[in-house]
């Protein structure tokens, strides 16, 4: 079986109608309505999505809210909360409709203004009543405007202690980003490097939660490139600090996991061999801008399943870590 860990589904239009005008309303006495969306509403919608992973042989998706539907960096509470729980129904309406394609991950309601623990209760919605089997986490809600503790900081400590109480992993995926000077080309990377080299700048974060189960979107950002970089710093600490209880920097990097968004062969040969097969999810985000043909291969530079297959040194055991058994190790509450 092929599980793809990195996937959004988008559904129906009018329910971002609903959201631009929920965050286009002002005042206490402000009214928006909740659009009614049928189930064939919601079929007509995912059909593309469901046509598009079939064909690359893909048979099950972990999907999340897309990453620009929730306006965290409005910082109203009214605004952010109420569209992530309609975007949550919404995946959970994606994941009944089809329980055999689709198991879901939640987004969250981070507002810069708020601490991590007034997301705690919908994350616990999303788990318990939703049942979806993980949440996606941006680690830069300020959306480029506001600095956010980096995600080694005991400000995402509520966070990681209920991910740990329920057993759900968090997808490390950058959201939206108005007020970023970067584009979402490097945006989205770098925020997810941000965060990685901000756990792994230390042991703590793992000393203090060692079960907590993260994942480091679209291949690990930056960070398996920079390894040789990671290590350094590392090392320089352990000749500081020679009883402090440092590990190397590639055992910390195996605490995470990385998916395999990558669109490139050598790109995904570097992740595997730096952080090992039994790391590495595979991810697709699929259908998305990635969703274009390459003219030279013919093939949707986002089917990525071939660029796993042709690397000569994986295993038939590596494949299936990376193709399925990785994500069933990983999301316990996946049932699929």
């Amino acid at each position: 079986m092929n599980i793809d860990a990195h996937a959004h589904a988008t559904g129906p239009t009018e329910l971002y109608n609903y959201f631009r005008a929920l965050a286009g309303a002002s005042g206490p006495a402000a009214r928006v309505t909740v659009p009614d969306i049928s189930d064939e509403r919601m079929e007509e919608s995912l059909k593309e999505h469901l046509a598009e992973v079939t064909a690359v042989g893909t048979d099950v998706q972990l999907i999340s809210p897309r990453p620009w539907s929730i306006p965290t960096g409005d910082r109203r509470e009214a605004v952010v909360l109420p569209i992530t729980q309609n975007v949550n129904n919404m995946i959970a309406r994606a994941v009944k409709l089809h329980p055999d394609r689709f198991a879901g991950i939640g987004a969250i309601p981070q507002l810069v203004t708020h601490g991590t623990k007034f997301c705690l209760e919908e994350l616990d919605r999303c788990v318990n009543d939703l049942g979806f089997v993980g949440i996606k986490i941006n680690p830069d809600p300020g959306e480029g405007s506001a600095e956010v503790p980096h995600m080694g900081d005991e400000y995402w400590y509520p966070l990681y202690e209920k991910m740990v109480e329920l057993d759900v992993p968090g997808l490390i995926h950058g959201g939206p980003f108005r007020f970023s000077r970067e584009p979402e080309l490097g945006y989205f990377v770098e925020e997810e490097a941000v965060a990685a080299w901000g756990i792994l700048r230390s042991p703590r974060v793992f000393q203090d939660f060692p079960n907590l189960k993260l994942v480091v979107g679209h291949g690990g950002g930056y960070i398996p490139y920079q390894a040789g970089r990671g290590r350094a710093f590392r090392m320089n600490s352990m000749q500081r600090e020679p009883d402090a209880g440092w590990e190397s920097f590639d055992d910390s990097m195996r605490r995470l996991y990385y998916d395999s968004v990558l669109y490139d062969g050598e790109a995904m040969e570097l992740l595997i061999k730096v952080v090992g097969s039994d790391r590495v999810l595979f991810g697709t985000d699929k259908p998305a801008n990635g969703s274009v043909k390459d003219p030279v291969t013919g093939r949707a530079l986002n089917d990525v399943k071939p660029l796993i297959d042709q690397i000569g040194w994986l295993t038939a055991e590596d494949k299936h870590a990376i193709f399925e058994g990785n994500a069933r190790k990983l999301y316990s509450r996946l049932k699929v």
